[in-house]
């Protein structure tokens, strides 16, 4: 596989021929990695200034309410989804009933098993019956899609269900954001990290929460940062927390929240509908060569016998994948493109 720099939608990757791996972290544009080292540079000179990360801070908020459809006001940051959910979890009622699906990620499913100690119970179920019966249950956690298999959850029809109920929804956007149009403006919270589908370094999550949610919720992660004016709340009593979802938040990573103040606008720039169509063509066309029932995502999981050996074949001819719950998943993202899938099917017959 070449590593000469690929150009997809106005943007150069390095690395990115034979990358199938996006589900795991995503690669950084070259525009990303001449701004890190400018910091960088900064940081060793001696001359790096710190309020400056505000802004990109403000970016990748803006970014991520406009990605995802949820008011910015609405969104809070973190440094990684199981922290924030943390939170939701926390504000459950004792004795709460939360339901999720079968072999969820943990991220998404410990904050809210971990309150076992309050009667809060976590009960798995298929996807079909987790829609059919989300109003009997107080919470209803799942990922959009999911990491293992790249199944899509049936948000609208989810919508459908809970429209008018007080059941709370929580949908981890991981590994949809970034590929995916989304518009989910309608549920409680969303969450994602950002360095999977949104190319950003790792370090960075960002929540939002409807009225209701945000209302139960306590800020127990409460720091300088959280304030309406982060730069006076350094020191000393009372407490002045944000009005809004900012109250949450917690103090940047700075590298980490640089980089997804450049990436998460530009995802935000392009035509979504358009990034969707290519990263699920490429991916619906691998599904077709292995008669795999038909999934409008950019994840494929490969079910082979011995998903190691398969996987072997792959890494010696240059192919970046991974395995996950027994099969081979790989991912197309926007930098990828034909050359990748016939190097992948070439590989895997080989």
């Amino acid at each position: 596989m070449t590593t000469a720099p690929r150009s997809a939608f106005g943007a150069e990757f390095v690395g990115a021929a034979g990358f199938l791996n996006s589900s795991t972290y995503g690669l950084p544009p070259t525009f990303l990695l001449d701004g890190l080292h400018a910091r960088i540079a900064q940081w060793q000179a001696g001359t790096m200034d710190v309020p400056s990360f505000d802004e990109s801070v403000d970016r990748g908020r803006t970014a991520y309410a406009d990605l995802v459809g949820v008011p910015v006001e609405s969104v809070a940051m973190g440094g990684s989804v199981s922290a924030l959910l943390g939170l939701v979890a926390a504000a459950v009622p004792d004795g709460a009933t939360v339901a999720t699906l079968g072999g969820e990620f943990t991220s998404t499913t410990f904050p809210f098993a971990s309150q076992a100690g309050r009667g809060v119970t976590v009960t798995e179920l298929p996807a079909d019956e987790l829609i059919a019966s989300a109003t009997t249950y107080d919470v209803v956690t799942a990922s959009l899609v999911q990491s293992a298999s790249g199944e899509v959850l049936d948000v609208e029809g989810l919508r459908a269900a809970v429209a008018g109920t007080d059941t709370l929804t929580v949908l981890d956007v991981t590994q949809a954001v970034g590929w995916k149009a989304l518009d989910l403006g309608w549920v409680d919270v969303t969450a994602a990290a950002v360095y999977k589908w949104l190319l950003a370094p790792r370090g960075t999550a960002w929540m939002s929460l409807s009225e209701r949610a945000s209302a139960r919720m306590t800020p127990h992660l409460a720091n300088w940062y959280a304030g309406e004016q982060p730069w006076s709340s350094i020191y000393g009593l009372p407490l002045r927390l944000a009005e809004d979802a900012r109250r949450f938040d917690t103090s940047p990573a700075w590298f980490g929240v640089f980089g997804a103040g450049l990436t998460m606008p530009w995802l935000a720039s392009l035509n979504r509908r358009e990034v969707e169509a290519h990263c699920v063509g490429l991916a619906t066309r691998l599904r077709a060569e292995y008669d795999l029932p038909p999934v409008d995502s950019a994840i494929v999981a490969l079910p082979f016998a011995d998903a190691a050996q398969a996987a072997g074949r792959l890494t010696a001819a240059g192919i970046r994948a991974s395995i996950r719950a027994g099969a081979v998943r790989v991912g197309f993202h926007l930098y990828n493109t034909e050359d990748d899938l016939q190097a992948l099917l070439d590989a895997l017959a080989g």
